[in-house]
C-alpha cells in the first residue's frame, strides 16, 4: 500500500503524458495559425506589444559589446507573447522580444527571449509556462567583440509587480507603471533592467517584424541552433509580406 495514494511507479508515467499533451497542445494551435491566415504571424501569433527604455547600469567588467558595456538608457518596443497560441491562462512556450533602437550607429537590435529550460543542455530547449512571472532566455548564444559568448536572459523583477497568467494582465501590469524585467546573462549578472511604458495598438503591434539578425557585430547571435531557426524567421516574415534583414 502507498501512503497518501501516491503511486511512484504510475506518476512518472502520468507527468509524461501530461507533458506530451502540452507540447502536442502548442504545436497544434501553431498549425492552427498558420493554416488560418498568411497574414498572421507563425511565431508567436498572440501578444501584446509596449514602449520603454533599457537601462543598462554598466560599470562590471567589460565583455565587448557596446550595448551592455556603456551605461546608458536606450528606447525600446517590447513585446510580450505566446508561442502556440493557447488560451488564456492554458501553458504555452512564452516569448519577449525586445527592440533597443538605435544602440550602435542608429542601427536597431532584436533581442529574443523565450520560456527554456535553465540547465546547460535545457537551456536550448524551449519548455512551457503557465505564468509570465518566470525566466525567459536567448536559447543561442551571443559572441561578443571580444570573442566571448555568452547567453541572454530576462527575469521579472521581484520588486515589480506581478505580470500574471494572460496577456491582458501583462497589459493591467503595465498600465500601473509596475511591470519591469532584469536583463542578464547565463549566470546570473545583471546588465539592466526594462521598464514597460505605454501599449501600442494592435495594429502596430501586427506591423511588427523581430528578428534576431538583427544585431551589431559585437553581440551577435551564433552557433548551430542559430543557423536553424533564422530561416524560420525569414519564411515568417515573408509570409506577412515583411522584409527579413539579410545575412
Amino acid at each position: 500500500m502507498v501512503a497518501h495514494g501516491c503511486d511512484r511507479k504510475g506518476y512518472p508515467r502520468r507527468m509524461k503524458v501530461a507533458r506530451a499533451l502540452v507540447i502536442a497542445g502548442v504545436v497544434g494551435a501553431a498549425g492552427v495559425r498558420i493554416a488560418r491566415s498568411r497574414h498572421q504571424r507563425s511565431l508567436h501569433p498572440d501578444g501584446r506589444s509596449f514602449t520603454g527604455c533599457l537601462e543598462i547600469f554598466g560599470g562590471g567588467a567589460p565583455i565587448g559589446a557596446n550595448l551592455l558595456d556603456r551605461p546608458a538608457r536606450h528606447p525600446v518596443t517590447v513585446r510580450v507573447s505566446k508561442g502556440g497560441g493557447t488560451p488564456p491562462g492554458w501553458p504555452d512556450v512564452l516569448g519577449v522580444a525586445l527592440r533597443v533602437h538605435g544602440p550602435v550607429a542608429g542601427r536597431r537590435t532584436d533581442l529574443l527571449f523565450s520560456t527554456a529550460g535553465q540547465h546547460r543542455l535545457t537551456r536550448h530547449l524551449p519548455a512551457p509556462r503557465r505564468s509570465f512571472d518566470t525566466r525567459y532566455g536567448t536559447i543561442t548564444g551571443y559572441r561578443t567583440g571580444s570573442g566571448q559568448k555568452l547567453y541572454l536572459a530576462v527575469t521579472c523583477d521581484p520588486e515589480s509587480a506581478s505580470l500574471g497568467r494572460t496577456l491582458e494582465s501583462v497589459v493591467t501590469a503595465a498600465a500601473d507603471d509596475g511591470a519591469r524585467l532584469l536583463l542578464k546573462d547565463g549566470t546570473g549578472r545583471v546588465f539592466g533592467r526594462v521598464i514597460f511604458g505605454d501599449l501600442l495598438t494592435g495594429a502596430t503591434d501586427a506591423a511588427l517584424g523581430f528578428n534576431p539578425a538583427n544585431a551589431p557585430a559585437d553581440l551577435h547571435p551564433t552557433g548551430l541552433i542559430h543557423a536553424t531557426r533564422a530561416p524560420a524567421y525569414r519564411l515568417s516574415q515573408r509570409w506577412r509580406h515583411q522584409h527579413p534583414p539579410a545575412g
